[in-house]
């Protein structure tokens, strides 16, 4: 059984019925309008089928949007990732496609639902959303309305039940620190900001605190939950009795006070009376903040305690992900050298998919660990398929590899000792100068990124811009993010820290990242070169004045040496790639057969 389906997961052929349907049942509730974003009440980026409540209304399968229901217009709204996925995907003639970052959701409100009644489901929306729609609205005349059960829920009918995953006990050895050491340091946090109790609604913090991983989401080990810490005593965790048997719940209740999801808001407002409760503004929904309110409680607002401590790997984590990532580097070989060997036109992107999947199945069970999931849907892209930075393959879109086109692959494993995402762009036959061009600019952009110094207090925007910078010349850039942070056998996309423009967060040592520059040609070829990184304590620099951070390289596969053109690399760029294949060959060699180990001597050669 593979991890990844390929069936079309939505479809906009009932759109516009049931976009009819709903405006009816608004119109008997009594407001005008509905804000629909994919959410679920954690605010997961992964989220289970009975929340996709987005893609059900409208078709729409990106994994980042929002849609709003006026009386007279409707519209769909994600960023530069999904521009021409978003088109592709809707009836246009009951959704306008909309780029949410040339038109905010405020600014779209405030130009269509003057005078309007807006409605929204309190538990998909934070504090901070709310509150800047309500200043809008202020501003501009309209007014969002809390609804007490989710209009789309009075609709979709056959919508699927709440997952029931079971929970497992996440080992020390591979966590680093044990949930009591974990408990005292968060209960610190909590004191420090001024508050007895905090609410944690992120599955993923939640898991990391505890020790436990699950299976509620697909290719994200998630729990779904609600966790209440207080300064004193065990927390609290709100979580469905069946995905715990007799092997997970002693264990788990000596870590926490269990009790059922349906209590949650019963128990809050028991221990949110008088009490200063720490919420993020940016993670919490805002039906959570009401329940606290409601009980005498005082919202004190402040970042997940989790957010950091979980982001800065300690020393298990950091050998767990080097593991996973010579385990993962080996099937990557393996899967390039049989890709290398298949005649053009023979292989399909599912065929391609497919492989890397159970390759990575196989390496895993050589190593004696198993592979538990992909961390996210591969993305295997063919042509102008590539040309879709977030494509995700089905059987309708499916493309054979063709001569003189580029694949890319971007996958990745989700390992009990880490967490992996590398993405690879490859030759299928000869391919014209132009994307070489294209190409070694990106992979400039990447060596920038990977060998940069830089001082204590740098932010994830501050270093956005070396990785562009060779694009920008040339009149190019990517609408997506540089680098995203990712987990210990969590999520693929962890937070605070990431390099984009909106990397706010300071970097700091133990922080992992993807560094992953791109082009995308629409209708023609994309590229992509993705290694992850791990933020490097500061160190001295030789006849410098100050430390400075460093980043050293956990991903080790070949960089295709057909799509480089030498002539448009400093030296130094040369030197690292060398020295970067070098190491590739050195770790990886030991791990595999003759063949791959001869296909890898040829792929990691120094350039011409």
């Amino acid at each position: 059984m593979m991890f990844q389906s390929f069936d079309e997961a939505g479809s906009s052929a009932e759109s516009a019925s049931r976009l009819d349907r709903l405006k009816t049942i608004l119109a008997q509730a009594g407001v005008d309008g509905f804000l629909v974003p994919r959410a679920d009440e954690h605010q997961n980026e992964y989220i289970p089928e009975s929340a996709e409540r987005l893609r059900w209304l409208t078709g729409f399968t990106g994994s980042a949007g929002f849609a709003v229901v006026l009386p007279d217009k409707a519209a769909v709204f994600s960023d530069g990732r999904y521009t021409v996925q978003l088109s592709a995907q809707l009836d246009t003639r009951a959704f306008t496609p909309v780029n949410s970052v040339e038109t905010t959701l405020a600014s779209y409100l405030e130009a269509n639902a003057k005078g309007l009644k807006i409605g929204f489901d309190p538990w998909l929306h934070t504090l901070g959303e709310v509150a800047a729609l309500r200043k809008a609205g202020e501003r501009h005349g309209f007014t969002l309305v809390p609804m007490s059960r989710n209009a789309i829920d009075l609709v979709w009918q056959d919508r699927p039940a709440a997952p029931k995953g079971r929970v497992s006990i996440h080992p020390d050895e591979f966590a680093g620190r044990t949930a009591e050491e974990k408990r005292e340091e968060l209960a610190r946090a909590v004191d420090k900001a001024g508050a007895e109790l905090a609410v944690l609604s992120d599955p993923a913090s939640i898991a990391w605190a505890l020790n436990i991983r699950g299976q509620d989401v697909a290719h994200k080990p998630l729990a779904l939950s609600f966790l209440v810490l207080r300064q004193n005593g065990l927390p609290v965790l709100f979580m469905d009795p069946d995905k715990l048997d007799d092997r997970t719940r002693p264990p788990l209740a000596e870590r926490a006070e269990l009790a059922a999801p349906e209590s949650f808001e019963r128990e809050l407002r028991k221990l949110a009376q008088g009490a200063r409760v720490m919420l993020d503004p940016a993670l919490t929904a805002r039906r959570i903040a009401d329940i606290v309110e409601s009980a005498g409680g005082t919202v004190v607002e402040a970042p997940d305690p989790v957010a950091l401590p979980r982001a800065r790997k300690n020393e298990a984590e950091i050998a767990g992900s080097r593991a996973a990532h010579r385990r993962d580097g080996a099937a990557m070989v393996a899967f390039l050298a049989w890709l290398d060997g298949q005649p053009s036109g023979s292989l399909t992107e599912i065929d391609a998919a497919q492989k890397l999947e159970e390759i990575r199945r196989t390496f895993a069970e050589r190593d004696g660990t198993a592979l538990r999931d992909i961390s996210f849907d591969t993305i295997s892209a063919a042509g102008p398929n590539a040309a879709l930075p977030h494509y995700r393959v089905n059987h309708g879109s499916n493309r054979v590899l063709g001569e003189g086109e580029v694949y890319l692959v971007d996958s990745g494993g989700q390992y009990q000792d880490g967490t992996t995402d590398i993405t690879r762009t490859v030759a299928i036959g000869a391919v014209p100068h132009e994307v070489k061009r294209k190409f070694t600019l990106v992979l400039k952009g990447m060596i920038a990124i990977s060998t940069a110094r830089f001082p204590k207090g740098t932010r994830g925007l501050d270093l956005d811009p070396l990785a562009r910078i060779a694009l920008w010349r040339d009149g190019s850039d990517y609408a997506h993010g540089t680098g995203h942070g990712v987990g210990s056998y969590l999520g693929v996309h962890e937070g605070p820290q990431s390099i984009s423009r909106r990397g706010a967060a300071v970097l700091e040592a133990g922080m992992i990242l993807s560094n992953e520059p791109g082009y995308y040609r629409e209708g023609a070829f994309g590229i992509r070169i993705e290694n992850l990184l791990l933020t490097l304590p500061p160190a001295a620099v030789e006849g410098g004045d100050i430390e400075t951070h460093g980043f050293e390289t956990l991903t080790f596969a070949p960089i295709d040496r057909r799509l480089i053109l030498p002539s448009l690399m400093e030296r130094g760029e040369i030197e690292w790639l060398h020295a970067y294949h070098r190491e590739v060959r050195g770790l990886l060699s030991p791990l595999v057969d003759e063949e791959e180990r001869l296909w890898l001597e040829q792929a990691t050669a120094p350039l011409a």
